[in-house]
């Protein structure tokens, strides 16, 4: 499955998260960092999923649009 994964960049290095996964995120200096740790944790984060909480997060859509001002 593929997963939509928001990384944030600031004084600090990188923050990533995954908006279906309340509270999966992680932190990196790089960005390469950051998209290694999100995909581990993400990893982690299934694992502790039971199969109907797995079948619940399938049904599950988010749509992300641009919005111009």
């Amino acid at each position: 499955m593929a997963y939509l994964v928001i990384v944030e960049r600031d004084q600090h290095g990188f923050y990533a998260y995954c908006p279906e996964l309340p509270g999966c995120q992680t932190q990196g200096e790089t960005f390469e960092e950051v998209m290694k740790n999100i995909r581990e944790a993400i990893e982690l984060y299934l694992e502790t999923l039971t199969e109907e909480e797995l079948t619940e997060l399938k049904a599950k859509e988010i749509i992300t649009a641009l919005v111009e001002v």
